[in-house]
């Protein structure tokens, strides 16, 4: 079967995409919703990561630079469980990213075998050698710990998730650390840090910040540094193929964001001799303006490291959120434990751990 599995009575069913939230047939969908925030929040312990349906929708419905997929393990009626795979459309793509989502309620009755077992088969079928996917764990647990290749971190050795993906084939390959910030504190440090860093970096560096869609004078230069996220972020034993950007891709990305309701403010740092951007920090929020703020990303490009770009774009940004979006009382954010150096900034600024991922791969037969 294609799109549908069965195992007794456990059902695994494609979920289509429905035109809006409120559509007739959206309910599939929206109980995908439901458990990955179910999940999120009993594994990981906070409802830091919380996703609206629309925000999820916008990006389902998006489907230019990546295919994505979603299905729901049902008995009887009553979902179980459900998984959503994404897949780059590049001509040399070889990887496949989950996230399987399992109703805490309803562990250990099948769910998670059966749609691991379909995210399996789209890989094979696809011809993809790699599915790479990623777990939450809660801070300060206490028990064994099992290190990923990197040796930087550590998660629960005993906890489900963990357990399961071990007996499953899959190799920890990197820990990432969730950091939060308080929002309705005070932002004196973080002034002065910028105030500090900005003298640091000298007349050569420039801030430039922009609320999302991206100035037509930028869009080349941020084509240039999301591409290079995938090239100089800290990749541990994960596969992760170099993304292709441009213009176009920026444009429609900026689109998709819109479509999902999304308020998106960018710092960035132009290098004044080239005229091109060399770090930037985007903090993203959903029409809720009262949830945890998101940081999509942070990126110094190599050539332009140690000059406190990294410290420039996160305080600016900050500074720059609080008066954008005063509703939020907090940003999450992930870091890899080994990106020691973006870990000292976050420290220094206020953020505290909060949860950790851990980042899975298994290699296919």
């Amino acid at each position: 079967m294609t799109d549908l599995a069965q195992n007794a009575t456990l059902v695994v069913r494609a979920i289509d995409v429905p035109a809006s939230v409120d559509a007739p047939d959206a309910g599939p969908f929206l109980e995908l919703v439901r458990l990955a925030n179910a999940v999120c929040l009993a594994d990981a312990g906070h409802d830091y990561l919380h996703e609206e349906p629309e925000e999820m929708l916008g990006f389902f419905q998006d489907q230019s630079d990546w295919t994505q997929l979603a299905f729901l393990a049902e008995r009887d009626g009553v979902p179980l469980g459900a998984v959503k795979m994404m897949i780059a459309k590049q001509d040399d793509t070889t990887t496949l990213e989950f996230d399987l989502m399992t109703d805490p309620e309803r562990w250990g009755e099948g769910a998670e075998q059966a749609l691991l077992a379909e995210v399996e088969r789209v890989a094979r079928e696809r011809g993809l050698h790699t599915i790479q996917t990623w777990t939450l764990h809660r801070p300060e647990q206490s028990g064994r710990r099992l290190e990923p290749s990197t040796g930087w971190g550590s998660i629960p050795a005993d906890d489900r998730q963990t357990v399961f993906h071990l007996s499953r084939g899959f190799t920890l390959e990197q820990v990432e650390r969730n950091s939060a910030f308080d929002l309705r504190g005070d932002f004196r440090l973080v002034e002065r840090m910028l105030a500090e860093a900005i003298e640091v970096a000298g007349p050569d560096y420039r801030l430039v910040e922009w609320t999302a869609p991206t100035p037509d004078e930028y869009k080349a230069g941020f084509a240039r540094v999301l591409a290079r996220m995938s090239t100089d972020a800290p990749a541990g034993g994960l596969v992760i193929e170099e993304q292709i950007w441009d213009v176009a891709r920026v444009e429609r990305r900026d689109a998709r964001q819109a479509a999902q309701g999304l308020t998106v403010s960018v710092a960035a740092v132009e290098h004044v001799p080239t005229g091109t951007l060399a770090a930037y920090n985007e903090l993203v929020i959903s029409d809720d303006h009262g949830l945890a703020t998101q940081q999509y990303g942070t990126l110094v490009l190599k050539e332009h490291r140690g000059r406190r770009l990294g410290t420039i774009v996160k305080c600016a940004n900050l500074l720059r959120w609080r008066e954008l979006v005063p509703e939020s009382p907090r940003v999450s954010t992930f870091n890899a434990e080994e990106n020691r150096h973006m870990l000292d900034i976050n420290e220094a600024i206020g953020f505290v751990p909060v949860s950790y991922a851990g980042a899975w791969k298994k290699v296919l037969d």
